[in-house]
């Protein structure tokens, strides 16, 4: 007599579990991929949306890409990868982007949700915009290097989310030195950028003629 296995049983009734990874994406490079693909694994995520920030605030001191351009960055980077998706949320709504606002428009009920970043991003948290609803909203997967030392959570982003250590999952980071900075810095210069940056997302610089002043 046929029957439901149980793992099928519970393939259908498991949460499904997503990731978000935000950024300025300017330009998307080979270390973005690598920690939302260690987010995938660590976490057993379905599907790592990578948020294009519309109008980045904290990066006003500088000229930004027009997020058009950096839209189509991010998809030709992603393009391999069947689990990763794009989301246009900042990039549609008018003003500033902020990352609470931006968890709160996507995140569903029935799904487990995380938002990725480094330990870097971690500690600089306490200056963003409302984080307590950042944690209420999604968990944090939070990247650390290994052999990394001192304590993950930094003092004043305790003091301004008592309970944000247990809203946090690690998740081991392959040692990259990859920056956008570097990597602008490289294409100003002439030098070459095929070890950071992925060459489909070079053809849109090039064609574009970015980072060149």
């Amino acid at each position: 007599m046929g029957g439901v296995t149980a793992a099928a049983a519970a393939s259908r009734t498991e949460r499904p579990r997503v990731g978000v990874l935000g950024g300025t994406f300017d330009p998307p490079h080979r270390a973005h991929l690598a920690l939302a693909a260690a987010a995938r694994e660590a976490l057993r995520l379905d599907r790592v949306l990578f948020v294009v920030a519309g109008d980045p605030w904290r990066k006003s001191d500088r000229q930004v890409t027009p997020a058009a351009l950096r839209v189509e960055m991010v998809r030709a980077a992603i393009a391999p990868l069947a689990w990763a998706e794009v989301s246009t949320v900042e990039v549609d709504r008018e003003g500033p982007s902020y990352t609470a606002e931006t968890l709160e428009a996507l995140v569903r009920p029935g799904e487990d949700w995380w938002f990725i970043l480094g330990a870097d991003a971690l500690a600089d948290m306490p200056a963003w915009r409302e984080p307590r609803r950042i944690v209420a909203s999604a968990r944090l997967a939070v990247a650390r290097r290994p052999r990394a030392v001192g304590p993950l959570v930094p003092a004043a982003l305790r003091e301004v989310v008592p309970d944000v250590e247990s809203r946090i999952d690690e998740v081991e980071m392959p040692p990259l030195d990859i920056s956008a900075t570097d990597i602008r810095e490289r294409i100003r210069r002439g030098a070459a950028t095929d070890a950071p940056l992925p060459p489909v997302v070079r053809e849109v610089i090039d064609r574009e003629g970015l980072y060149r002043e």
